[in-house]
């Protein structure tokens, strides 16, 4: 294990990843940093899945990071998720331990594994003006124009399509303004799960959530004052549930249009992943469907392998 600074488990939504690799952490003393671009927000939690419970593995808790630490309705970006991840990473490594990175927003894994030098990027109010009235197809195409590495899969609102923007623009602008970074040599587990059984997952747990009071999160969230538009903007789960509590979706028709929000999510979170591997990031990838003690044993082989 001493060959690799960091293990990461990565895989698309409802593969299971989390429960594994609090396993893992419980099994080498180890914990946790997510990397989810939603589960900083605190009172996000059915929407965003934390399944905190996860966190608890024979009656213990395994230390977590990077979750809960900002306000429903900040706006976070990766550049801020970075130098968390540093100032997280540096606390565990300190204890003599290996952290486990864990997540499924692709580019937020990816700035770290791959030390992109990133760019603090401030509000362009003019060049919001500008784009504001363009469609999401519209902007996506001008977002894939840049150069500068931007996120396709969670762009799923013209908001956050226009940040992109936003952000692509002032790299490009300002080449030389860039974060500290940390080259890391990390371990990289891709949970593999079947589609259909990813597909009947995704359903079965879109329904849980909502039995769990996931409306009434929302809800709860707006009526604290978080404005409507900051939810959507989070999108998936926060935007259709917004909607529907605005009077512009029925029950029917969200949970409809969610369901399929969250199947493509997921394929695009896969696409994402392939592309780290096209770009020199090597995936060892261990089924879904075999037991914690199986994909245990595996990854275990891999860091005594060291490959």
């Amino acid at each position: 294990m001493n060959n690799y600074d960091l293990i990461t488990i990565l895989g698309p939504t409802a593969s299971g990843k989390t429960g594994l690799a609090c396993k893992l952490a419980y099994h080498i003393d180890s914990e946790i940093i997510s990397g989810d671009s939603r589960q900083v927000y605190k009172s996000m939690d059915i929407g965003t899945g934390k399944d905190l419970a996860d966190y608890v593995v024979n009656g213990k808790n395994i230390p977590y990071h990077l979750i809960d630490i900002r306000k429903a309705g900040d706006k976070y970006n990766i550049f801020e998720y970075q130098q968390d991840f540093y100032r997280a990473y540096q606390s565990i490594t300190e204890k003599g331990k290996t952290p486990i990175l864990c997540g499924g927003s692709g580019l937020y894994l990816e700035s770290v594994l791959k030390n992109y030098p990133l760019v603090n990027v401030p509000e362009n109010k003019a060049l919001r003006e500008e784009l504001k009235d363009k469609s999401l197809e519209e902007l996506s195409l001008m977002l894939s124009a840049y150069k500068a590495l931007h996120n396709k899969t969670d762009i799923d609102t013209a908001q956050r399509a226009i940040r992109a923007i936003e952000i692509a623009q002032y790299s490009e602008e300002h080449p030389t303004e860039t974060s500290r970074t940390i080259s890391l040599n990390s371990l990289i587990v891709g949970v593999d799960i079947d589609r259909e059984l990813r597909r009947r997952k995704i359903s079965n747990r879109l329904r849980a959530r909502l039995d769990e009071g996931m409306i009434a999160e929302v809800k709860s969230i707006i009526d604290s004052g978080v404005h409507p538009d900051d939810l959507i903007y989070y999108g998936l789960e926060y935007k259709y549930v917004t909607l529907f509590l605005l009077g512009n979706l029925t029950y029917e028709e969200m949970v409809n249009q969610l369901e399929i929000a969250i199947h493509q999510f997921a394929k695009r979170q896969m696409t994402w992943f392939r592309g780290m591997e096209k770009r020199g990031l090597h995936i060892h990838w261990i089924n879904a469907q075999l037991t914690d003690q199986e994909k245990i044993s595996q990854i275990k082989e891999l860091l005594q392998a060291g490959v």
